[in-house]
């Protein structure tokens, strides 16, 4: 299982992804959709690394259970 700080952190990453992709659907200037798109790519790119990180804690923690 992986550790409930990663997993606090995913759904922020989640969350803030969701606002900026709301904000940028709402900009009124194409130099703010882009920002805040920008921003929202960041977000899933966060998230699937702490989703990669959670993934490698479970191995571990199934390894140890293992062996």
């Amino acid at each position: 299982m992986p550790d409930p700080k990663t997993e606090e952190l995913q759904l922020d990453e989640v969350q803030r992804e969701l606002t900026e992709r709301r904000q940028a659907q709402d900009a009124e200037l194409p130099g703010e959709e882009l920002a805040h798109a920008r921003r929202a790519d960041k977000h899933a790119y966060l998230r699937e690394k702490l989703a990669e990180r959670a993934r490698s804690e479970d191995e571990v923690a199934s390894e140890s259970e293992g062996g």
